[in-house]
């Protein structure tokens, strides 16, 4: 049987594999750091390959670079054993929820999530640290010689200890204010690309501090075709302390994965409250489907002339009705905008109306056509109605969101500055569709989860959401603290809970079925002991310890065989009881899963009949050695379709 790698994608194993597909002859081998051989790609024969004029070193080229911006590439490409664990204390209904609450640092997070949510990702929000001088950042550790590190930045005390931990305070007298916030930003970019669908958004916000600097991340990460606009948001009205302008507004920046994507999957909505209700003011009870109309003129004049739109209509008093008012056929430049087919299909189908009027010489009746809000001339539905929307935002301001905290935390606010919820739907509503997967892995306290769960309560959708947060501790001066939230995860998790319960409570029986669950996932290192990476490094005794570190439980084992198998940390999971063993089932029987000790032939028997997809058992799971033997003849004769794999 095979064996589960248990770690995240190796991207840049698979990105070699993609090169060889397209120029194998630009694929060798070498020795790897390890001993043993492995691809390798040769880059002479590549550029060859892609040009016949290849940019020397120096040659002078449009590009954005800073100190260890290499090393951010490869930090975004790097596999990772990290693992989520689940809490089922934590969440709220654990086994039926389909939304996610993530803790743990989000480039970690990234990358386990990478292969089981590549190109699954509907829209992405995230409001990072704005690199004020007062804000923390990640501090990711790069593979740099400590001299060089000491020389760039000082990071090292006169007695060799660093002096800056993986999340510290990045004030503006730090000789890399401006290095270190983007070789946090940069690599977490990159992985969230891969998570995006084809026709995928992202928003990010920020302020002027770094705005120019992210600009240029995103048009490298995502590609400058890709920008779609700079939201301008007036967050507040005005700024008594300000020292020359007051800066008033804040901005986020919209980028798709592939913009003709978007375009062909319809995926921008238009601006519904931008109709004028005041024009459309007529309705008609016979054709409720079409909505509302107003009237317009049938004729124009100024339009190319032809004789096949100069004709008359014949109207309800048996008189003729012609371009203009005119009584006869005359030249006058004046034609109808609709042929004579169209206009008996107009007819017939209501889309045309006679009003009585006196400005036609040849009838008591002029004719107008009906423009609905709904379907077109032709009598299509529309794909749009509305004008697009516009870029500037100018409510709600930034007061609103914490308004909205001091009425779920009863007067308190244990979160400063979070984003209104207004804000988020705002973007959330310019996509058309009412699914998907809503991502934010800066989450702080959860506004786009709070966001989303309004949304759906509001329009009957069914989106998801997935919330990543650092377990940031709470300052122990903070009314946060006080009131008992000792991180920022537990002030987010609580706002999910607070903010469901009113949303169901407010839309009544009509939403119901929404959902306003979480499943909690805790980040980890691997359930699995070193001995099962590198077997190779262990005197030959110790591969028969037990591989699994002894404080994890089944269902650790379960959700890191998940990831590992590409399944979806929101499927669906039951816990069965097969010939006295315990067996986990994902997503039906798409995965079956036993983890208990002890297993026989029966219950390998039982499960094979099922005939699962997959399934997973540990190796020392076997109660002897005749199981072992007879497991794959068994699910040979019984499912010889299913993949079975061990751990």
């Amino acid at each position: 049987m095979e064996k589960l790698k248990m770690q995240s994608h190796d991207v840049i194993g698979s990105n070699t594999q993609k090169i060889a597909q397209l120029f194998p002859n630009c694929v060798t081998e070498r020795m790897g750091k390890n001993g043993k051989p492995e691809l390798a790609i040769d880059f002479e024969k590549l550029q060859a390959e892609l040009s016949n004029e290849v940019i020397t070193e120096g040659e002078e080229r449009y590009q954005f670079i800073w100190p260890d911006k290499r090393a951010a590439a490869r930090l975004a490409n790097t596999p990772t054993s990290m693992t989520l664990r689940p809490s089922r204390e934590e969440s709220v209904d654990f086994d039926n929820t389909e939304n996610l609450y993530i803790e743990g640092d989000n480039l970690d997070v990234l990358k386990v999530l990478r292969e089981t949510y590549l190109g699954k990702v509907k829209m992405i929000y995230i409001d990072p640290p704005y690199n004020t001088g007062n804000d923390f950042v990640y501090y990711d550790e790069f593979d740099v010689n400590k001299n060089i590190e000491e020389e760039r930045n000082g990071f090292w005390d006169e007695d060799g200890n660093q002096t800056l931990s993986n999340f510290e305070r990045n004030t503006a007298a730090n000789g890399r204010f401006h290095t270190n916030w983007l070789n946090m930003i940069y690599p977490r970019l990159k992985v969230a690309r891969d998570l995006l669908a084809d026709d995928g958004v992202i928003f990010i916000s920020i302020d002027d501090n770094e705005v120019a600097n992210l600009k240029k991340i995103c048009d490298e990460i995502f590609g400058d075709s890709n920008f779609v606009a700079k939201f301008d948001w007036r967050k507040k009205t005005g700024a008594n302390d300000a020292k020359d302008i007051a800066v008033v507004t804040e901005s986020i920046l919209l980028y798709t994965k592939n913009h003709n994507a978007t375009i062909e999957s319809k995926l921008w909505r238009r601006d519904e409250d931008s109709i004028n209700s005041d024009r459309y003011k007529f309705e008609d009870e016979f054709v409720e489907e079409r909505g509302r109309f107003y009237y317009d003129t049938l004729d124009r004049g100024g339009l190319q002339y032809s004789d096949s739109m100069n004709y008359g209509i014949e109207a309800p008093d048996g008189g003729l009705i012609f371009p203009n008012g005119r009584d006869s056929f005359i030249n006058d430049g004046w034609i109808w905008k609709w042929s004579k087919d169209k206009v008996k299909w107009g007819i017939e189908n209501k889309f045309l109306e006679f009003v009585k009027s006196n400005k036609s010489k040849g009838s008591a009746y002029t004719i107008k056509y009906k423009v609905y809000q709904l379907v077109d001339n032709e009598g299509n539905i529309r794909e749009n109605s509305g004008r697009a929307f516009m870029n500037l935002i100018t409510e709600p301001i930034n007061q609103v969101g914490n308004s909205e905290m001091k009425a779920i935390f009863e007067n308190k606010t244990p979160f400063s500055n979070p984003k209104p919820v207004g804000l988020i739907q705002f973007f959330i509503n310019i996509l058309k569709p009412k699914n998907g997967i809503i991502f934010d892995f800066f989450s702080g306290s959860s506004t786009t989860a709070h966001a989303v769960m309004k949304l759906n309560a509001e329009d009957g959708g069914n989106r998801k959401f997935i919330m990543v947060q650092l377990p940031e501790k709470t300052d122990e001066k903070s009314e946060a603290y006080k009131a008992g939230y000792k991180n920022i995860c537990e002030i987010g998790k609580e706002r999910i809970r607070r903010a469901g319960k009113t949303i169901k409570e407010e839309a009544g029986l009509s939403a119901q079925n929404i959902d306003i669950g979480f499943r909690v996932l805790k980040l980890d290192t691997s359930n699995m002991e070193d001995v099962y990476y590198t077997p190779q490094e262990f005197e030959l005794q110790s591969l028969f310890n037990e591989n699994v570190k002894a404080d994890r439980t089944n269902e650790d084992l379960l959700f890191q065989v998940m990831l590992d198998l590409g399944i979806e940390l929101s499927a669906k999971i039951e816990n069965k009881q097969i010939a006295g063993k315990s067996v986990h089932f994902v997503d039906d029987n798409y995965l079956v899963a036993c983890f208990d000790r002890d297993v026989n032939e029966s219950t390998i028997t039982e499960i094979a009949k099922l005939q699962p997809i997959y399934f997973v058992m540990r190796d020392a799971s076997a109660a002897n050695d005749n199981v072992i033997d007879n497991f794959e003849q068994i699910f040979k004769h019984y499912s010889p379709d299913t993949n079975c794999r061990i751990i």
